[in-house]
């Protein structure tokens, strides 16, 4: 987030495409898409509202421009390397900018026209699977089961009620407070047995099912 005195040199700067882009994405960072609009932005940036016009023709194409800019903060997968472990980076990749910017997820295959640093990066994911040896259709599912995985534990964690393992401990504890102790033997085991041991954290989720995904298309490439 930027400080006080920087916004205020940012403010004096000339105004250009990359400073809308870099405060259109700053606003989205801190609150949400839904609370980006021109007139924010305008703000944000210290002109009027129309003065961003002369930058960007619309929302829509800020919108674009702003999908784009986080495709260009991920690296792109090499197909020189084993496709599982381009993946595996690949995927981890996504997961760690989307947490920076969890306002993009729903966004990230919305956009009819992609611009060149996301249409770069799909191009490069099908490109190393291709070169692994999946057929096209393989690699059309492939490519749809890992990024329909990755946004969706990205938005799942975004929404979870705890971040530490002392929150998960108090969030447990005030649900189960509210019912007998034998009410929900399941729930109850998981989280003693499970979630409440010392170093219990949601995103090791992540990599155990990215691997499960992993492994089941390397079956399905094997046998295709």
């Amino acid at each position: 987030m930027a400080t006080r005195t920087q916004r205020r040199a940012e403010r004096r700067a000339p105004l250009s495409q990359d400073r809308v882009l870099e405060a259109a994405v700053r606003l989205a960072d801190d609150g949400g898409i839904t609370t980006l609009s021109m007139r924010k932005l305008a703000q944000e940036l210290g002109v009027e509202a129309m003065s961003l016009y002369n930058h960007v023709a619309n929302k829509d194409e800020l919108l674009d421009a702003m999908v784009d800019a986080v495709f260009g903060e991920i690296g792109l997968p090499s197909a020189r390397a084993d496709w599982r472990i381009s993946m595996r980076k690949r995927a981890m990749a996504v997961r760690e900018v989307l947490m920076h910017h969890p306002w993009a997820i729903e966004l990230m295959e919305a956009r009819s026209r992609p611009g060149p640093a996301t249409l770069a990066h799909h191009d490069a994911v099908l490109g190393c699977l291709r070169g692994a040896g999946f057929s096209i259709p393989m690699a059309a599912h492939a490519f749809s089961a890992m990024n329909s995985y990755i946004y969706g534990f990205v938005m799942q964690e975004a929404t979870l009620p705890f971040r530490t393992s002392e929150e998960t401990a108090v969030v447990a504890k005030s649900i189960f407070a509210k019912f007998p102790t034998d009410a929900y033997p399941h729930m109850t085991e998981l989280t003693v047995e499970h979630v409440l041991k010392p170093g219990y954290s949601y995103a090791d989720e992540f990599e155990f099912g990215l691997d499960l995904i992993l492994d089941g298309l390397e079956s399905k490439r094997r046998n295709s």
